[in-house]
């Protein structure tokens, strides 16, 4: 039996979240990434541990891998920015997250954002010009910023990824995995 290496072997991702993340879209991107071979890390202005949600009822607790006061994008070949209301409404006033997220902006390394998730790349001035989808309520701020937004459930641009809700993880989690494969094939040649 041959020997299989995983797509994404070797590949270190950042997920970004603060309390308040929907919790399905840390945990479903996170189990396909895991899969494919990645190594994933919760990072998060929060200490120790970090709380999801699931709508509108506290969920479970997520032990922070690193914390934002130590993370650099430099770190990491890529980025996960899971939604739910309160998250990235508390990341993109915090300095430190968006200076984490134009790091990977700056460098050109891709990024998943999903619902909410795509408030930060708004601070972080990351969706100017971009074909983007988000939580229907998010199109007037990413339209103002720049952005061309359309529904659709998954949306890939510019080294981007893009999903509307978690009913649109299987697509999300397809084309994120997708996205990812050919920036770590471009870093590993």
């Amino acid at each position: 039996m041959p020997i299989t290496v995983s797509s994404l072997d070797g590949m270190k991702v950042a997920i970004l979240v603060s309390d308040g993340f929907e919790q399905v879209e840390l945990t479903e991107p996170r189990k396909a990434l895991d899969l494919a071979g990645a190594q994933t890390q919760i990072v998060s202005p929060v200490q120790g541990q970090v709380r999801g949600w699931n709508h509108h009822d506290p969920a479970d607790s997520f032990s922070v891998d690193v914390p934002l006061e130590r993370a650099c994008a430099d770190d990491f070949d890529a980025l996960l920015l899971p939604g739910g209301v309160v998250n990235p409404d508390a990341l993109r006033i915090d300095e430190a997250a968006v200076a984490f997220v134009r790091g990977f902006l700056e460098s050109g390394k891709p990024i998943a954002a999903i619902c909410h998730g795509p408030w930060t790349l708004i601070d972080a001035g990351g969706v100017k010009g971009r074909k983007m989808t988000s939580w229907p309520s998010l199109r007037a701020d990413l339209e103002n910023a720049g952005a061309k937004w359309s529904d659709k459930e998954v949306v890939v641009d510019l080294g981007l990824v893009t999903s509307r809700k978690p009913d649109d993880l299987p697509a999300f989690n397809r084309e994120m995995t997708k996205l990812f494969e050919i920036a770590h094939e471009a870093e590993l040649h």
